[in-house]
C-alpha cells in the first residue's frame, strides 16, 4: 500500500505506477496524517512494515515511530539526523524490545553504505589487534531539497553541544584500551587525494554497530572523510562549510538559506542517471592493510531507494538469516552480512580492491 495525506495524490501516484508496473493498478491506498495520532496507529496496524521518506524527521518523525511502537509494526527510515536518531533512541528503544519491534533509522545514503561498507572491510580483516578503518567518500551528483533542509536544522541544533548518536539507551561501549586517535585533514595514497573529516551521524551509527556484531572485535575505531583532489580545495571547501553552519545559527540567515533550495525539488532523471558514489575503505590491523569499496549510482534517488526498499523486503520475508534482535537499530544490527548481499544483488558494488598481509 502507499500512505499519505492526500488521497488524490496518492491515486496520480499509483496511475503512474500502472504505467511501469500494471500489477499497481490493484495498490491499496491509505490516508494518514502527521497530525492525527489516530490514522497513524490505523495504518500501522494495519500492516507488518512501514516505510517513511517524510522528513525533516525532527519535525515529522516521532509520531510514526510512537505508532510503529505501539502497533508492533516493523520500521525503516532515510534519516541522516543525529538528533532525531538520539532522541528516539533514547525515548523507544526499551519500549521497541520489550514490543518485539525493529526501529531501523538511516536505511539510505545515511548511512547504508558507510556501516554495510565498514562491515564488509572488516570481515576482510582477521587477527587479535584491534581494527581501523577509514572510510573516504566520493559523491558526483545534486542533493535534493529535504536533504538541505535537514542538513540546515541539524546545524542549527548542534548549538546544543549533543553528540551525534547519543543515546541514554541500548548497548554501551566496551572497555577496548587506549582509543584511536583519527586523523584530521590528511593526504590519503589510496584515495589519490586528501580526506577532510565529514560532521555526519554516519560514525556514530558505524559505532553502534560495531558493538553488536564480533566482525569488528576489542578496539575498532572508524573515521569518515570527503575525498578532495587537493588542499586547497579541502581549505575552500571546509571555509564554505564553516560559513553555511554559521548562518545556520541564527533565524534570518536560516531562513535565507533554507529558501536556496525547497523539499521536493531535486535532480533530474538525465542528472540522476549521469551521478555516482563511491566509498573507499582503508582498513588496517597491525602490520595488515585491505582497501575495499563500496559503489553506485545516484545517491539520494536512485540507489537510496533500492537500500530503502530491501531493508522493508527483509523485515516483511522474516528471513531466517538476520539477527533476532529489536529495539531501535542501526541497519547492521537490524540485518548483519544480509544487508550486503542483498544490496550486491541490485548493483550496488561491495569489492576488495587490495590487500596486504602480514
Amino acid at each position: 500500500a502507499i500512505a499519505g495525506r492526500n488521497l488524490q495524490k496518492l491515486i496520480e501516484v499509483r496511475e503512474h505506477l500502472a504505467t511501469i508496473e500494471p500489477a499497481c493498478e490493484r495498490l491499496a491506498v491509505l490516508s494518514a496524517d502527521i497530525s492525527s495520532a489516530d490514522s497513524l496507529l490505523t495504518m500501522a496496524k494495519d500492516t507488518r512494515v512501514i516505510l517513511t521518506t517524510v522528513g525533516p524527521y525532527a519535525e515529522y518523525g516521532e509520531p510514526l515511530v510512537r505508532a510503529c511502537v505501539e502497533a508492533g509494526t516493523d520500521y525503516c527510515d532515510i534519516t541522516g539526523e543525529p538528533s532525531f536518531v538520539s532522541k528516539m533512541r533514547a525515548k523507544y528503544h526499551d519500549k521497541a524490545v520489550e514490543a518485539g519491534v525493529r526501529i531501523v533509522n538511516c536505511c539510505g545514503f545515511d548511512s547504508i553504505p558507510a556501516d554495510a561498507g565498514a562491515l564488509f572491510t572488516a570481515m576482510q580483516m582477521t587477527g587479535s589487534d584491534p581494527k581501523r578503518v577509514r572510510a573516504f567518500v566520493s559523491a558526483h551528483g545534486q542533493y535534493s531539497g529535504g536533504t538541505w533542509h535537514s542538513a540546515i536544522k541539524a546545524m542549527a541544533e548542534m548549538r546544543s553541544g549533543e553528540k551525534p548518536g547519543a543515546s541514554a539507551s541500548g548497548p554501551k561501549p566496551k572497555s577496548t584500551g587506549p582509543r584511536w586517535k583519527r586523523p584530521g585533514v590528511h593526504q590519503e595514497k589510496a584515495v589519490k587525494g586528501w580526506g577532510l573529516p565529514m560532521p555526519v551521524i554516519d560514525p556514530s551509527i558505524v559505532k553502534r554497530s560495531s558493538r553488536t556484531h564480533p566482525a569488528y572485535g576489542d578496539g575498532f575505531g572508524y573515521g569518515q572523510y570527503l575525498r578532495v583532489s587537493s588542499l586547497k580545495k579541502a581549505m575552500t571547501l571546509m571555509a564554505g562549510v564553516a560559513g553555511v553552519f554559521a548562518g545556520a545559527q541564527f533565524k534570518p540567515t536560516r531562513e535565507w538559506l533554507l529558501g536556496k533550495l525547497q523539499p521536493g525539488q531535486g535532480p533530474d532523471e538525465e542528472t540522476r542517471n549521469k551521478s555516482s558514489f563511491r566509498l573507499t575503505f582503508v582498513g588496517e590491523q597491525g602490520s595488515s592493510r585491505v582497501i575495499t569499496a563500496v559503489t553506485g549510482g545516484d545517491a539520494g534517488y536512485t540507489e537510496t531507494s533500492k537500500m530503502l526498499s530491501e531493508c522493508g523486503l527483509m523485515l516483511a520475508e522474516g528471513s531466517e538469516s538476520l539477527p533476532e534482535r529489536s529495539g531501535v537499530l542501526t541497519p547492521v544490527e537490524a540485518f548483519g552480512e544480509s544487508l550486503i548481499h542483498r544490496l550486491n544483488s541490485r548493483g550496488i558494488g561491495f569489492e576488495v580492491v587490495d590487500k596486504q598481509a602480514d
